[in-house]
């Protein structure tokens, strides 16, 4: 017996493979991006001086971004996931908006498509809640 997830019931197989293509490539930038947070390069301390947090909330963020990363490759979880990378990209936007005004683009561009990912996978999400509610 197979078994199907709320949101994939009523979405043609060419969304759900564009959508896990979508998640693949956003997992992919996450893992890029966190690297050098979670290594503690003193490159990427600049914004995080800039709000107080230095080395050690870079250090955080990084392992965030990079723990939604491996999530958003996980079909339970990838829904949440991606609700939790929102804030941290409305960060990102805000921060690199201050700092570095010429790349907000990049920021705002994955903040969108994170936020597109979290839209379809609303129901995915709603599931897993429910689901540990009830546990």
């Amino acid at each position: 017996m197979t078994t199907t997830s709320p949101a994939t019931r009523n979405r043609p197989a060419a969304a759900t493979a564009a959508l896990w293509v979508l998640q693949v490539l956003l997992a992919v930038v996450f893992a890029l991006i966190a690297l050098p947070k979670m290594l503690g390069n003193p490159i990427a301390v600049d914004p995080f001086d800039l709000v107080g947090i230095g080395i050690p909330g870079m250090i955080i963020v990084g392992w965030l971004e990079f723990a939604g990363a491996i999530a958003l490759l996980v079909p339970r979880l990838c829904g949440l996931a991606s609700v939790c990378q929102v804030p941290l990209m409305v960060g990102a936007t805000v921060l690199t908006a201050v700092q570095d005004p010429e790349l907000v683009t990049i920021p705002a561009i994955t903040l969108v498509l994170v936020c597109v990912v979290a839209w379809f996978r609303r129901r995915d999400t709603a599931a897993l809640v429910r689901a540990v509610r009830r546990r």
